[in-house]
């Protein structure tokens, strides 16, 4: 399988006052083609930043300090601000989280479509507009040409996040971005959008990073898994491996807090502590004030990157330990 995105010790800092602070850690991971890579943890954790310093969306006070990103084997670090803009939308593309800002208010929805096909594939009018209309129908819109004319104030929720959806998709992106794309829709909705993606991304063979806090969502679409906690990654692993054999303390506490329906005793278990702030300054393992099992080594050095078994990487000072005897 050809790799697509390569992130490798991504650092990210934001600008407070007169001072620096990272809030993404030395991040790597990999997202292959047809792959579904989910990243999760808390609100506040890095998610969407680490989706903003891909795309080159960071806000002014925002700046990639070091690491690398690489986009089908291309170094996207060193470009300048015009070569990163002329791949947004072609090569990688996302899909954000509320649509009604993400689309514009003042043109139509046929207009919108039509300019990404026109400016990054080269199509005529004619093309472009038939090529919409393909996609429209493609995500299971009903008469795509009388939504072609219309506004966004004009659609429900969920038809604006499949219009979405079929502007992303229609250009055939290396790489989809989805920052909680099915957090804003019902439940009927959410499953319609997950389901149109999965069969999307294997129609386009592109590889998607998927962002959202949902567990029941990671279980319906993601290939492989990541944990993010305070703007490191603590746990990556196959779905079967996150959900069946999880290792990380963080990855179990997040387990452990999902409410079972279908167990009328469920004892949700939350996580006790409250969540760092990026400017608290804390030594060694992040998630130690947290953690039932921290120790004066956690307290004091940072966990190095574990792979337990082929693709499940852990870092925790416990779990390297045990894994030792």
């Amino acid at each position: 399988m050809e790799k697509v995105l390569e992130v490798k010790d991504l650092v990210t800092t934001f600008r407070i006052g007169k001072q620096e602070y990272e809030v993404l850690r030395g991040i790597s991971f990999d997202i292959y083609q047809n792959e579904t890579v989910c990243m999760v943890g808390e609100s506040g954790c890095g998610k969407s930043v680490t989706t903003l310093s891909i795309m080159d969306l960071l806000p002014n006070n925002g700046r990639v300090a070091s690491g690398s990103i690489k986009l089908n084997g291309q170094e996207l670090t060193t470009l300048s601000s015009k070569e990163r803009n002329a791949l947004r939308g072609k090569k990688m593309g996302m899909i954000f989280q509320e649509p009604m800002t993400a689309l514009n208010p003042l043109l139509t929805i046929g207009r919108q479509l039509t300019e990404g096909l026109r400016l990054h594939l080269g199509m005529s009018k004619e093309e472009a507009y038939q090529t919409a209309i393909s996609y429209l129908e493609k995500v299971g819109i009903a008469n795509p040409e009388t939504r072609m004319k219309q506004f966004p104030f004009q659609l429900s929720g969920g038809l604006r996040q499949r219009i979405m959806i079929a502007m992303v998709m229609a250009v055939r992106p290396s790489l989809l971005i989805a920052d909680e794309p099915t957090t804003a829709l019902d439940v009927t909705i959410q499953k319609q959008v997950l389901v149109l993606l999965n069969r999307l991304k294997k129609d386009v063979s592109t590889g998607t990073l998927f962002i959202t806090h949902d567990l029941g969502v990671v279980a319906e679409i993601a290939d492989r898994v990541i944990i993010l906690y305070s703007g490191r990654k603590v746990e990556e692993g196959s779905i079967e491996a996150i959900f069946s054999k999880p290792l990380h303390p963080y990855t179990v506490g997040l387990m452990n807090a999902v409410p079972n329906v279908d167990d009328d005793d469920c004892d949700i278990q939350p996580i006790p502590g409250t969540f760092p702030n990026i400017t608290e300054d804390i030594g060694g393992c992040r998630f130690h004030p947290r953690c039932p099992y921290a120790s004066d080594r956690c307290r004091a050095e940072v966990p190095r990157e574990l792979e337990i078994e082929p693709g499940h990487f852990v870092c925790c000072h416990k779990v390297e330990e045990e894994h030792r005897k």
